[in-house]
């Protein structure tokens, strides 16, 4: 059966109309049935309505005889790393502050699969179970995964001056502090939450405040996270910004490893540069758990997705901002971030979201896509997906020369618009 409510990162909408509060502790109740967990781990972001949400799928937890551990504000990767035996987070990611969204990990820590949610979906209509189970609050849960991501990733960043933007979300009070205790000095933006302010103007859907912040106080680098803290995006001492792709670039490098994941949205020139050092690439669909999926499938370590998502599976389960910005970090050696970012070629890419009503490709979009395909004929693409999220498609057009992907850009968005919107 279809999905009806998970999409590419779990259940997401605007709160207090597609995502209810009847809504999510039903999807608490029925995760529980599905898994027949004992305890579940639960995080949430810094938006307002997190908090009721919280209380939601804490008595959905509680209903089907499970207990429900409360970990307060917590980014992502803290509840995959803590998770006991489901966990699950309530936040809408990168998204504005009237989203939210609820996403669950198994007892390992992984995302689950689309069959899986499928078959929480089903248990949606389910009765609570006969024995009531319980809600507990958990203490330190944020000091504690700071600790382990420490001790695991953590370098000597003495002399190391640092922004860090942290999209007034989960890693508010932790990030800056991290780095702190590692040597660097740090100035701090975005990390002031009150509720309604998440990735507002800030954080790595949002990078020019830590543009100008970075150029400004003459830093050597700035890392901004998105709300959840799932997602890094980097700037280099002058002002460029470095995204998933170029990360992961530099760390498939540093780290020499084999074999690197990443979907069909990593620019062309990674590949190229992926080619030329003889390591190897598995493309995926859009979506971090894709990626995960395919290195493990792989036995590989490192992956990513050029909206910010960076995985590195050696001691840990999920991508982690905070983990990829510390590796990123050590990966420098002493180089300004400009030179490490440089070491591939980009294809010109123009990229267009288009607000729509339906988000079913039609056939004279499919057909308008097939054609320019033909005509760049390798030289460049077209790629044109449903947003797994928001009610937009996204197109993208990547091409050696730039004039050439902007008018095939405006072009395909254009007929999305006039066929979908």
């Amino acid at each position: 059966m279809a999905r009806r409510y998970f999409g590419t990162d779990g259940v997401r909408g605007i709160a207090g109309e597609f995502l209810t509060v009847d809504l999510v502790e039903r999807l608490g109740r029925a995760a529980v049935l599905w898994r027949g967990a004992g305890r579940v781990f639960v995080g949430r972001d810094t938006r307002a309505s997190g908090i009721e949400f919280e209380a939601a799928l804490a008595e959905g937890i509680a209903s089907a005889g499970a207990t429900a551990i409360l970990g307060g504000v917590l980014p992502t990767p803290a509840v995959a790393l803590g998770v006991l035996d489901l966990g699950a987070v309530i936040t809408a990611s990168h998204n504005p502050p009237e989203y939210n969204g609820v996403k669950f990990f198994d007892a390992e820590g992984s995302k689950l699969t689309d069959a899986e949610e499928e078959q929480i979906e089903a248990l949606l209509d389910a009765p609570a179970a006969p024995q009531r189970g319980g809600i507990e609050r958990a203490g330190n849960a944020g000091a504690a995964y700071v600790e382990e991501v420490l001790e695991r990733f953590g370098a000597d960043l003495s002399g190391l001056r640092i922004v860090v933007d942290c999209a007034n979300g989960a890693y508010s009070a932790l990030a800056p502090v991290a780095f702190e205790r590692l040597g660097a000095e740090v100035s701090s933006i975005g990390a002031s939450p009150d509720g309604s302010n998440i990735n507002s103007g800030c954080g790595a859907t949002d990078t020019a405040l830590l543009q100008r912040t970075v150029t400004e106080r003459g830093a050597m680098l700035g890392v901004a996270f998105d709300g959840d803290g799932d997602r890094i995006v980097a700037v280099d001492e002058q002002g460029g910004v470095v995204d998933g792709d170029g990360i992961v670039a530099i760390l498939a490098l540093d780290l020499r490893v084999e074999r690197v994941a990443v979907t069909q949205m990593t620019n062309l020139g990674f590949h190229a540069l992926m080619r030329q050092h003889g390591i190897a690439v598995d493309t995926t669909e859009v979506g971090d758990r894709y990626v995960l999926e395919a290195l493990r499938r792989e036995g590989a370590i490192l992956g990513g997705e050029q909206s910010g998502h960076v995985i590195y599976l050696r001691d840990h389960v999920t991508g982690d901002g905070l983990t990829a910005a510390l590796l990123l970090c050590a990966a420098l050696r002493g180089r300004p971030l400009s030179e490490a970012a440089g070491v591939f070629t980009r294809y010109a890419q123009r990229k267009e979201n288009v607000p729509v009503v339906s988000k079913e490709l039609t056939p004279a979009v499919l057909a308008a896509v097939a054609e320019i395909n033909a005509e760049l004929d390798g030289s460049g693409r077209v790629l044109v997906r449903p947003s797994g999220t928001e009610p937009i498609v996204r197109v993208l057009v990547e091409a050696e020369n730039a004039e050439v992907a902007e008018r095939a850009c405006v072009r395909i968005a254009a007929l999305v618009e006039s066929e979908l919107g």
